[in-house]
């Protein structure tokens, strides 16, 4: 085949490669930087056999607009679930999402039994024992290398992927109804991972989601009770309980009922969700020095994140006792917005923490009166994360810790 594939930074380069392994001629452009005019040029005259362009791509691009009517268009999504056809082991559970999927799927790896492969936002890993193997983006592309690792493990594979699924898996996971538009606003994001998910043998969806006229869906609020820290579901003539913590916070609820629904639909039992320790930099919960530490520092750590944090942290150490490590790390291109001085100040007058420790550069008096030292006592200035938290561990003897520092994690 003679293949067109539009796109090359978002992962197009590594499925024109493997189109191209297969022994098919590729035409990779890419639509955004402008980087490949020669290919630019030779498509605008060239009848192909197979077009691949991504989602996201604004659908009246001129390489994309003029080719729908008169060559077979499908996106990256869908071309990797032609590269994987007969190349993947079982169980494959792919998660989408705009919140909660890394979550979700650190939260079905860690009950899953056996070896597996866990590819996710934060890394991909070899389960079990979260063994970093390499860091890639969860654009669908990443799944053909993560696919390749769970075929060498012999293992499952669960894997987090951007703006849909590519239908080759087991079951398929949509984790959030928030949507917003895609491809320059002409697409909702939403229905862009619903429809990709139709080719799934099944789908589970969490709550105020449409399945589109997927014939094996399953809706988390038909099988799923929580009340309080304990979950009970019941899917599929299989059921199950686990007791969590977590399930006390809304950023974790959805994800943690996702993992357990999804453990049973392939007849695994959901109990050691009651050990998931939580996601670093999204609640997670460790000792360090016998002191509680809950580390919510992440790219989007907000004041009710981190109030939310405070809360969870007093319930589990049991004490009023905490230190605040909160502020911003300056210069960290990955976090599109930072966390204004006065969200961290509503934060922490909100929590009274016994000690505060200031990531970033605190404001001073006179850019804000309302954080003077009689109202707002700095215990201690850090430059990064890093250097807060173990300035946090060497200083706190009872209590508990919170991270709460607006960083790319």
């Amino acid at each position: 085949m003679r293949i067109l594939l539009l796109d090359t930074i978002h992962g197009g380069s590594e499925i024109g490669a493997a189109f191209a392994r297969a022994g098919n001629s590729v035409d990779a452009v890419d639509v955004y930087r402008g980087t490949t005019p020669d290919s630019a040029d030779r498509a605008v005259n060239t009848t192909y056999d197979l077009v691949v362009a991504p989602v996201h791509l604004d659908p009246t691009h001129p390489l994309l607009a003029r080719r729908t009517a008169r060559e077979p268009v499908i996106s990256h999504h869908e071309a990797v679930r032609r590269l994987l056809d007969g190349k993947i082991l079982h169980p494959m559970i792919e998660i989408t999402g705009a919140q909660g999927k890394t979550t979700t799927a650190h939260a079905l790896a860690h009950l899953l039994p056996g070896p597996g492969i866990l590819h996710t936002s934060t890394g991909t890993y070899a389960m079990p024992g979260l063994r970093l193997l390499f860091k890639k983006s969860i654009t669908p592309a990443s799944v053909l290398d993560a696919a390749e690792k769970a075929v060498s493990c012999g293992g499952w594979l669960v894997a987090e992927e951007s703006l849909g699924v590519t239908g080759a898996g087991d079951l398929a996971i949509i984790t959030s109804p928030l949507d917003y538009r895609c491809a320059a606003g002409k697409k909702s994001a939403l229905a862009e991972k619903v429809a990709s998910a139709q080719k799934s043998r099944q789908l589970l969806v969490a709550p105020g989601i449409p399945a589109g006229a997927h014939a094996d869906a399953v809706q988390l609020d038909d099988v799923v009770s929580i009340s309080g820290p304990t979950c009970i579901i019941s899917v599929c003539g299989h059921s199950g309980t686990f007791t969590n913590p977590l399930l006390t916070l809304p950023g974790y609820r959805v994800p943690l009922a996702l993992a357990g629904t999804a453990a049973l639909l392939f007849g695994y039992d959901p109990a050691p969700l009651s050990t998931f320790p939580g996601v670093a930099g999204r609640m997670s919960v460790r000792k360090e020095k016998n002191i509680l530490v809950v580390d919510n520092a992440n790219s989007g750590t907000t004041a009710e994140t981190t109030i939310e944090a405070a809360r969870y942290a007093r319930t589990c150490a049991g004490s009023p006792g905490i230190t605040l490590v909160i502020g911003t790390v300056k210069g960290d291109g990955a976090v599109c917005e930072g966390f204004p001085d006065d969200q961290i100040l509503t934060a922490v007058r909100t929590i009274r923490p016994h000690m505060l420790i200031w990531v970033g550069n605190p404001p001073s008096a006179d850019e804000n009166p309302e954080s003077s030292p009689s109202l707002l006592t700095i215990d201690a200035v850090c430059p990064s994360l890093e250097e807060a938290e173990r300035c946090a561990i060497d200083r706190t003897s009872t209590g508990s810790i919170v991270l709460a520092v607006k960083t790319w994690r």
